[in-house]
């Protein structure tokens, strides 16, 4: 899942971002508006968390422009003001949800599972490919019946390649799917995850093999 976080309280910002990043997701953070309008041009998010009170406006006159562009991508507002007018004035403004600051990540991470799950935006239950079963809505693996434990970036390298089994995947591509925006990507990080996560997959005969197709990028392939 890749998510954007519009939030200028850095502290909090930076708090999110470790918490959803525990769980798989990839975060692109900005504190301002009209850096979030360039990056929803320029990537593709499955939720985007919109605080209001932003340096350069009001979140919610987000909302409109963003769904003038065909951009459908749900949007959860994180915000302190939360009395029962405001939440209304949210949710009328277009809103996918509304959660009150503070709040727990727990609760987050559930309304983050319930807008995926609405029927526009619902999410593959599982990906069956060799010995694999993914649950892409909670980032778990297993092989057979046994679940299948990887580090958080090697587990969103195999979700991106079973998702697209049998089909080559551009290098930037995954690392889009791996990294957000403002990390900086050494030249080899890409082909270690890809390493380990061979060897990981072969040791637990996974029944699945990671090609490379040289110069283009990778495929996940049965065996």
């Amino acid at each position: 899942m890749r998510l954007l976080l519009i939030e200028d309280e850095k502290e909090l910002a930076d708090a999110l971002t470790a918490a959803l990043s525990k769980q798989g997701i990839v975060i692109d953070h900005t504190m301002r508006l009209a850096d979030a309008h360039e990056l929803t041009r320029q990537n593709i998010y499955d939720v985007i968390l919109l605080d209001r009170r932003l340096p350069d406006g009001e979140g919610l006159t987000f909302i409109p422009k963003l769904r003038r562009a065909g951009v459908a991508t749900p949007i959860i507002v994180l915000t302190a003001l939360n009395e029962p007018m405001e939440r209304i004035e949210g949710l009328d403004g277009g809103a996918d949800d509304y959660l009150g600051k503070p709040f727990l990540i727990a609760e987050l991470l559930a309304r983050l599972r319930a807008v995926l799950r609405r029927p526009a935006n619902i999410v593959q239950p599982c990906i069956a490919v060799g010995r694999i079963v993914i649950d892409p809505l909670h980032l778990s693996v297993t092989i057979g019946a046994t679940p299948f434990d990887l580090p958080r970036r090697e587990l969103l390298v195999l979700v991106a390649l079973a998702k697209r089994k049998d089909k080559t995947i551009l290098r930037s591509t995954l690392e889009a799917a791996v990294y957000n925006y403002e990390e900086e990507i050494q030249s080899n990080a890409l082909d270690a995850h890809i390493s380990r996560l061979r060897k990981r997959l072969a040791d637990a005969s996974a029944g699945v093999a990671v090609h490379n197709i040289r110069g283009v990028g990778y495929l996940l392939r049965e065996e």
